[in-house]
């Protein structure tokens, strides 16, 4: 058994359970949790519409990233040992446990080494974001000369995609509000906008999901990126419209870490609860405006 924070159904209240673990899988880790991210997505599935959209009727785990220290080891796995600091995403939406719980078991190849110089609590932040962000921008293509526009410029995903893009080889544009234009240049970007131009770039990242109406912004023939939208963008001008759904990986995520244990990528943190006190992360991320992402601490 664990503390474990639940979803019900019906309910837009989280609570903080004794829930028992999944079995270990011969590909699993069992994970004692250092910290946890709280997420604008967990706040959807806690209100209910995430919920409604994967289809999950019955109590199900909260939480997508996590770091810990293993504490059990699947019979197949190779490269980790018990004891090992390690980050990972929790994607499997239906788990009874997830991020959010003093222990969780997660797939070993959703999870990577922690490296020596990252702080285990902050880089609790980095893994879906850092992913999600990696994807988005993978998703492009090569630089090749490009010129690339970032929405939510200053957001989690929006922050680390421009970073990425820029040590990537982008010419890198934000879209922020002015007062974050510090971070926004110091995360890689040439320059910041306020608002979005009319077609002056060859692709976007749509980290604010604006989807449709950033697509003026592009070039004919440019390409879009952006996550899973209610109304999501439609090909128009011969524009190459790609959503991306975040996928675990640990070979990925662990370049990510290493990107933000040399300073490429920025660790933010807005604050730090018990996870006892998760319903005042909760509501902070539910209204928006945050800069870092508040954590979880068992």
């Amino acid at each position: 058994m664990t503390l474990a924070l639940v979803s019900a159904p019906d309910s837009p209240a989280i609570t903080l359970e004794e829930v028992a673990l999944p079995p270990l899988g011969p590909g699993d880790l069992r994970v004692r949790v250092t910290a946890a991210s709280v997420d604008p997505v967990d706040t959807l599935f806690a209100g209910g519409p995430a919920r409604a959209v994967f289809g999950l009727t019955g109590t199900v785990g909260l939480g997508w990233s996590l770091t810990g220290v293993v504490t059990g080891i699947g019979a197949a796995v190779t490269g980790f040992s018990v004891g090992d600091p390690v980050a990972a995403v929790h994607r499997d939406v239906a788990a009874p446990v997830r991020a959010h719980a003093a222990e969780t078991v997660v797939p070993a190849a959703a999870a990577a080494p922690l490296p020596d110089g990252l702080d285990p609590v902050g880089a609790a932040s980095l893994p879906v974001n850092a992913l999600t962000a990696a994807q988005l921008v993978d998703r492009l293509g090569p630089a090749d000369g490009r010129t690339l526009v970032v929405t939510g410029a200053a957001g989690a995903v929006g922050g680390y995609a421009v970073a990425l893009a820029a040590h990537s080889g982008w010419t890198v544009t934000g879209l922020a509000r002015a007062s974050d234009r510090d971070f926004v240049l110091r995360a890689g970007a040439r320059a910041l906008v306020t608002e979005l131009p009319g077609p002056a770039f060859d692709a976007v990242v749509d980290g604010a999901v604006l989807h449709a109406a950033v697509l003026p912004a592009l070039r004919d023939g440019g390409t879009f990126a952006g996550v899973t939208a209610a109304s999501p963008a439609v090909s128009e001008r011969g524009i190459d419209v790609g959503i991306v759904n975040v996928e675990p990986d640990g070979a990925r995520l662990a370049e990510l870490l290493a990107l933000a244990a040399s300073g490429v990528l920025e660790v933010r943190v807005a604050g730090r609860v018990p996870l006892a006190d998760a319903a005042t992360a909760y509501d902070k991320v539910a209204g928006g405006g945050q800069r870092g992402r508040w954590l979880l601490v068992p």
